[in-house]
């Protein structure tokens, strides 16, 4: 593939054009709002001039309410020898084009399974999808060429291609994204009118919780409205687990024995399934998650301590597997949480002491 068209320059349609042109492809831009697309040129996404010829492939990077009109007025333009959009949900959309009456076997659907909580080309990176699942839904219509040039496009982008069924992967994504990010809201919506002083008591664990509620809400209100029947079978599911909840923690209130070790048995059956559930979530590069020791370093908040961290733990000669940072209220410190290897910890904490870090138990 020499040369695409990204149409819609956002932090998807601007991070597949960055990757593109990094390994060497012409990519022009298109945008409904031509200074997104200039501001997306601007960052060295490609060039927002229009192509003189069809294009290897076109890129649809719009809300999933868009994706058919989009793909159906490029494809009635020639645009290009095929085409593919990364809206994260695929049912609908190819539903629709098929109402419109394109030519499905020049298209498939696809979906980046990367993203952030800012929007827009400024939050744009090429490295968005390194080591990212890539889903592609291919069916029998889609030509091989297509479906090659979206291969190539996954491998340019340094992202891993995993093939679906449109319907299987929107109730996929409905209980890995769509469901969570509500669930994030909902927690994050307490805090709203909660007291100042309950607030200053926040800590690493509703950070995580909270983290994605943070996102956009109308990129989020077009992403469900595309995908709201899997969305709302979860929740009903979770409704049920919240009201079984609610009735085992009032039995904790009881005076009554039976019923407090009725309520006990509840609340532990719904944790432990949570732990059954978590350990599948896959682990680093894909694999089965795995077991890590913690070592919680204090840092004061100056320039250049974590990079005084891992360059220690480097001459240690210990592989930091994953890193997390729990600032302090009120003071200029934070927790540097290193994630290592059981058998690595010992070592690293010896090493990191001796180098004058303080270590926290």
């Amino acid at each position: 593939m020499r040369t695409a068209i990204v149409i819609g320059t956002g932090l998807i349609g601007t991070s597949v054009a960055l990757a593109l042109v990094g390994r060497g492809v012409t990519v022009h831009l298109a945008d409904h709002d031509p200074e997104q697309a200039r501001t997306a040129a601007a960052l060295g996404a490609g060039t927002d001039a229009a192509p003189d010829a069809p294009v290897d492939l076109a890129v649809i990077a719009v809300p999933p309410a868009h994706v058919a009109t989009t793909l159906a007025d490029a494809v009635a333009a020639d645009a290009a020898r095929g085409y593919l959009d990364v809206a994260s949900v695929k049912s609908g959309p190819r539903r629709e084009l098929e109402e419109l009456g394109v030519d499905l076997s020049r298209y498939i659907g696809t979906h980046p399974m990367s993203g952030r909580e800012r929007s827009g080309p400024l939050a744009a990176t090429a490295d968005l999808f390194e080591g990212r699942p890539w889903v592609l839904t291919p069916t029998r219509d889609t030509d091989t060429e297509v479906l090659n040039l979206a291969l190539e496009v996954v491998a340019l982008c340094r992202a891993v291609p995993v093939v679906m069924d449109a319907g299987a992967h929107d109730r996929a994504v409905a209980l890995v994204s769509h469901m969570p990010h509500l669930l994030s809201s909902m927690v994050a919506a307490r805090l709203e009118k909660a007291e100042d002083t309950a607030v200053r008591l926040c800590g690493q664990g509703i950070r995580d919780v909270t983290r994605i509620a943070a996102s956009d809400p109308r990129m989020w209100i077009d992403i469900l409205s595309a995908n709201p029947g899997p969305v709302a079978d979860l929740l009903d599911a979770v409704a049920a687990d919240l009201h079984e909840t609610v009735e085992s923690l009032r039995a904790l209130q009881s005076f009554d024995e039976a019923k407090r070790l009725g309520g006990a048995a509840g609340v532990e059956d719904l944790l432990r399934r949570g732990n059954a559930g978590q350990v599948r979530v896959p682990g680093k590069h894909g694999t089965a998650p795995a077991a890590y020791e913690t070592v919680a370093v204090l840092i004061d908040d100056q320039p250049g301590q974590l990079a005084r961290i891992f360059a220690d733990a480097g001459l240690a000669g210990v592989n930091i597997e994953d890193v997390r940072i729990e600032h302090a209220t009120g003071q200029q410190a934070g927790l540097v949480q290193l994630m290592v290897e059981p058998k690595a910890a010992p070592v690293l904490t010896a090493s990191l002491r001796e180098r004058g870090w303080s270590i926290r138990q």
